[in-house]
């Protein structure tokens, strides 16, 4: 209940901030171009409080907290007397329309830079993109635990999550990645990841893990923290066991015990499980057993649970002066753009899953988990969901602020606006698409409550 609540508010807040700045940068703009706002709302629906300003704006948080628009007179929507025509919005050149609508996107851009740089300020800690055990094609390549990667196709990458995020742009553009690592000795040394091996349909969102690769803060050691009564394990392994090996091969980590269990229960027949009990290695015969029903149906279980440690020590932190850390927060916003816009790219040519999209749900989980992790890793979250806000409005879609700057675009070309008619079922089409990607994200949303 803790963690819904949570999700929630901090969901709100997000919202709420990032809303904000984006209709203050519409609205900003128009009051610059001298058109006259009726109403600025952070929220749809009721208002829940309202103030009315000088120039008779009125400023409203509403009830539901999942968007916001900034209303401005206009001949289109309201009748507008004589005296009030030159502050209408539809009355402005087309370069001024263009401002401001523009200034939204751009209002976020610039707040998602102002996040970055308050972040890199503080510094974020985060985990170094270290092995901590490799297998399969990272093994074959030659990468060894120990290795710290720092570059991967000419992008040099300080954490986990940037080689992560570089390893799977390489995975599903079916390409061989050039991996420069540094040893435990600090040597510096080239390996060739052939990701364009992986078999069609890999998962997009596990490609260092089909890859064989095991990061090193991930890595816990297998020792039982508890045993279940009447299974495989029961009279055989005790609490504060550490197991060492299953069936002749070796475990260095927790997450290795499942998938020797399973190999072995497939191979029949009972295996030895060694392991260290008060100073003293042992070696048990258990047989594990076949789950039925519930969700491990069919796999083969030992019946024992893990020591849950405490997450290791961050042992990497981004962190400039403040002068620096100006150039370092575009550089990442830099960076931030691409990686989205080649996310969207790859989904429109079929290279990447449209099970990338996400919704409010993810959005809410995300803010929690950000806001848990500190100040550095929220501002982060709240700087990556600007720069989102940013792109998807600029999208040619209309009743976005991009379908009405391709409206724009048009009127520049052929001298004349477009008629309400082909404006309207623009506005058909674009709610249509809107639709439709906000049912994706939602049931992408709902798939990720669930196990998988």
């Amino acid at each position: 209940m803790a963690d819904f609540l949570g999700s929630v508010w901090w969901m709100i807040v997000s919202l709420g901030v990032l809303v904000t700045f984006h209709e203050f940068g519409h609205y900003w703009v128009a009051r610059r171009c001298g058109v006259k706002v009726l109403r600025f709302s952070v929220g749809f629906g009721r208002p829940l409080w309202s103030r009315r300003n000088r120039n008779g704006t009125e400023f409203a948080i509403a009830a539901i907290p999942l968007g916001g628009y900034v209303k401005m007179l206009d001949e289109r929507e309201v009748e507008v007397p004589a005296g009030e025509r030159a502050v209408a919005f539809n009355n402005k050149s087309v370069w001024q329309r263009i401002a401001i609508v523009a200034a939204g996107p751009a209002a976020n851009l610039l707040l998602c830079i102002a996040l970055l740089w308050a972040m890199f300020v503080i510094g974020r800690q985060d985990y170094s993109a270290t092995l901590g055990r490799s297998a399969g094609m990272a093994a074959a390549a030659g990468l060894e635990a120990g290795d710290r990667i720092i570059d991967i196709d000419g992008r040099t990458v300080a954490t986990w999550a940037e080689a992560s995020m570089a390893l799977t742009t390489a995975a599903m553009d079916r390409q061989d990645a050039r991996v420069r690592v540094l040893d435990a000795l600090d040597t510096p040394r080239t390996r060739v990841l052939p990701l364009s091996t992986l078999p069609a349909g890999f998962d997009e969102r596990t490609v260092p893990q089909q890859a064989g690769l095991a990061w090193q803060f991930q890595l816990q050691p297998a020792q039982v923290d508890s045993v279940t009564e009447d299974s495989a394990a029961s009279g055989h392994l005790q609490r504060g066991d550490l197991i060492l090996a299953v069936d002749g091969q070796r475990v260095e980590s927790a997450d290795q015990v499942a998938p020797l269990v399973q190999q072995l229960g497939e191979r029949g027949g009972p295996g030895m499980i060694e392991v260290e009990r008060d100073g003293q290695r042992l070696a048990l015969e258990v047989l594990p057993r076949k789950a039925q029903g519930g969700a491990d149906d069919g796999r083969w279980l030992l019946g024992v649970g893990f020591v849950s440690g405490q997450a290791p020590a961050y042992d990497a932190r981004q962190q400039y002066g403040p002068l620096a850390a100006l150039p370092a927060a575009v550089r990442e916003s830099g960076r931030l753009a691409s990686d989205s816009l080649g996310m969207m790219r790859r989904m429109l040519t079929g290279h990447a899953s449209v099970k990338n999209i996400s919704g409010p749900i993810t959005i809410a989980r995300v803010a929690n988990a950000s806001a848990e992790r500190g100040v550095d890793w929220f501002l982060y979250f709240l700087a990556l969901l600007s720069l989102s806000l940013c792109i998807i409005n600029l999208l040619p879609i209309p009743i976005l602020d991009g379908g009405h700057l391709l409206y724009y675009l048009i009127e520049l070309l052929k001298g004349s606006p477009l008629s309400d008619r082909a404006m309207a079922a623009g506005q058909y089409v674009g709610l249509a698409l809107l639709a439709g990607l906000m049912g994706l994200a939602f049931y992408n949303d709902i798939l990720g409550l669930f196990p998988r």
